[in-house]
């Protein structure tokens, strides 16, 4: 077997703002490390998250604080996050934006010369400290800079298809190179996933092509367990129209800078869907709202900026109601809120991508949006201070790793949450590493693992990947998608075992070299096991909560308040679900609640 063959301390799968922190963090310890990612450095799907980094900085108000950060974000996911990473994430944002700019991060400022910030859904406080709407690509490009002035290994177009491992763990992962389809195998007694989320298993999505569950995956195959699998955010506003860009992201910024949403008859109606649980902390009229513009001092909320599940749900409601756009959507109308001047200036993506992507003109006229899959809550179940998974070795960080958000993540959260955990987790791989060498990657594993990557090439007249694709795309967009009942699961589960017999039979054409089919097909077993999860939670929880709704269990449901659902990898490959009591909140932080009530 032709084999490229590495030797690190600590190896980092993914390079977007989790991996990239991660990286740093090893390096700055001492680690030899290596970064390893599917696309090009800097094409991840970090420079997607475009509204800016939640961080309680106080910078434009002064009551602001960790507290009540941490209490906003339980909030937002309904008390279903694991209480020590949402208060370390509070408590240890502001620090990591700090540190970016140190590292030349050039933030949008306040008139005082800080770091601005802008109101997002579920924030009580404007805390998003942003770049226009480009944010993540600022926080790329400058931990991308970084990455390279340290010197930093990064293999690029590199796809990883097997971690490695023994009875003492982590020993390293097995690849391939994407152009050549060469394999590489990088030894490494620590390895840190940071993979990002599932949204390539929907139909419509606001995920680009690498984002196939594969960190998920590899993890369950390594005997690491994943939590909250269940919580699926549909962003509120992706596109519509045209067909070629349905699913593209159109950021919560331009609601934070004023943009409000209608339907087809131009009625303002998130104000029909503001719930109870809200009320307190939401302008109740639209007189309100608009005096919410004049006076951001009074702490009240536009309804537009409801947490994300709320909205997206509201959206549905109105276009199954028959009060959508002319192709499926709603208006979110900015045009009529702010001048052009002042769109271009705060929205130069936004207003770019509708220009030239759908010909809008968004400074004159409406934009068309509706629900996308964006992100996932559930992830890989890690310790909250170190990042480890249940398998000793492994890492994970960012939107792989489960547990800090709950049921529903905040908007801004993301990226906060990929710098602190990112830095963790690297920090404390790099730990784990020191003084673990002196093994070998054994000859047999390497060869079972080229040969289960090679097995398409081996089958004719098989499955085509695509078609496979397409039909798991449009199973879990039909029936495990914004609203859920039982029978639409059940029915989505025996789709996904059929798929499942199909995948074992794919075929592949040609060469190694440049064949995306040959991609395709490695990409799926990821994507059906991530689907396989996210039904089967689904199906078991029977209540509604944060990104989890049933038609057939409407309500929130306090016994499900006090459970969190693991999947682990049953002996025939299926998905076996558990039941574990959340980690019981110490009295000083419960305590935040009631002081900020």
């Amino acid at each position: 077997m032709d084999l490229e063959r590495h030797d690190y301390d600590v190896v980092v799968v993914g390079a977007g703002g989790a991996g990239l922190r991660a990286a740093i963090a090893a390096h700055e310890a001492g680690a030899r490390t290596a970064v390893v990612c599917k696309s090009l450095l800097g094409k991840a799907h970090t420079v997607m998250a475009e509204g800016g980094i939640a961080a309680a900085m106080a910078n434009l108000y002064p009551e602001d604080n960790w507290r009540v950060h941490f209490r906003d974000t339980m909030r937002g996911g309904k008390m279903l996050n694991h209480w020590r990473m949402a208060q370390l994430h509070a408590q240890e944002a502001p620090d990591r934006v700090r540190e970016l700019e140190d590292w030349g991060a050039l933030f949008d400022r306040t008139p005082d010369g800080l770091i601005s910030q802008r109101d997002f859904g579920g924030h009580r406080y404007a805390r998003l400290a942003h770049v226009g709407d480009r944010t993540g690509l600022e926080l790329i490009r400058t931990l991308q800079q970084r990455t390279v002035a340290l010197g930093i290994d990064v293999y690029m177009e590199c796809t990883v298809t097997r971690l490695l491992t023994d009875d003492d763990g982590v020993t390293g992962a097995f690849g391939y190179w994407r152009e050549s389809g060469r394999f590489v195998a990088w030894q490494a007694p620590a390895v840190v996933l940071a993979t990002g989320g599932i949204g390539k298993s929907y139909k419509v999505t606001s995920n680009s092509w690498e984002y196939t569950g594969d960190g998920h995956s590899l993890a369950m195959q390594a005997g690491a367990t994943l939590v909250n699998m269940e919580f699926v955010q549909f962003h509120p506003t992706g596109m519509v129209w045209p067909p070629s860009v349905r699913g593209i992201l159109v950021t919560e910024s331009v609601r934070g800078d004023g943009g409000v949403l209608k339907n087809s008859a131009g009625n303002r109606f998130m104000f029909d869907y503001i719930p109870d649980f809200f009320r307190k902390e939401t302008a109740e009229t639209e007189a309100e709202a608009d005096r919410w513009y004049e006076d951001k001092k009074n702490n009240r909320r536009p309804p537009e900026l409801l947490p994300r599940d709320e909205v997206a749900r509201a959206i549905n409601s109105e276009v199954k109601a028959g009060r959508g756009t002319p192709h499926g959507g709603v208006f979110l109308d900015i045009a009529s809120r702010r001048s052009a001047e002042y769109i271009r200036k705060r929205l130069p993506s936004m207003y770019h991508q509708f220009k030239e992507l759908a010909e809008v003109d968004i400074t004159a006229e409406a934009m068309e949006v509706g629900p996308t899959c964006h992100y996932v809550m559930g992830g890989v179940e890690v310790d909250p201070d170190t990042e480890a998974a249940r398998v000793p070795g492994l890492f994970a960080a960012g939107e792989v790793a489960g547990g800090m958000h709950g049921s529903n993540r905040l908007g801004g959260n993301s990226l906060s949450d990929l710098l602190v955990f990112g830095r963790r987790a690297g920090a404390a791989a790099a730990e784990h590493a020191r003084g673990r060498h002196g093994f070998e990657l054994p000859d047999e594993a390497l060869a079972d693992a080229a040969r289960a990557a090679l097995a398409p090439f081996d089958r004719e007249g098989g499955e085509n990947p695509y078609t496979v694709q397409h039909d798991l795309q449009q199973t879990m967009h039909d029936l495990v998608g914004i609203i859920r009942t039982a029978p639409e699961m059940e029915q989505a589960l025996e789709r996904i075992a059929a798929l499942k017999e199909r995948v074992a039979n794919l075929s592949v054409e040609g060469h190694r070299q440049y064949n995306p089919g040959w991609h395709l097909a490695l990409d799926l077993p990821h994507m059906l096991v991530v689907s396989e999860c996210i039904a089967r939670a689904a199906l078991e929880r029977q209540e509604s909560r944060g990104g989890h709704t049933r038609d057939d269990f409407p309500a929130t449901d306090s016994e499900w308040a006090r459970t969190n659902l693991i999947c682990t990898r049953a002996p025939d490959g299926s998905v076996a679900l558990t039941r574990q009591p959340l980690p019981q909140m110490p009295s000083d932080l419960a305590q935040i609640f009631e002081e900020t009530s």
